[in-house]
């Protein structure tokens, strides 16, 4: 098993595959940032409006 694990890794299509994992990891993990941030960020600004509205909403 850790003969075909290294002979992977030293192949050309072993390293592609852990450039794309590596890659898509990358993308999710950003886009993963940009909701949290996101949402804080509009919770927030829905606290404050609703604290500065004057009566009921």
């Amino acid at each position: 098993m850790l003969s075909k694990l290294i002979t992977f890794c030293k192949s050309p299509s072993g390293a592609v595959t852990v450039d794309w994992v590596v890659l898509c990891a990358a993308v999710v993990s950003l886009a993963v940032l940009m909701v949290v941030t996101m949402t804080t960020g509009t919770v927030e600004l829905a606290d404050k409006l609703m604290t500065q509205t004057p009566g009921d909403i």
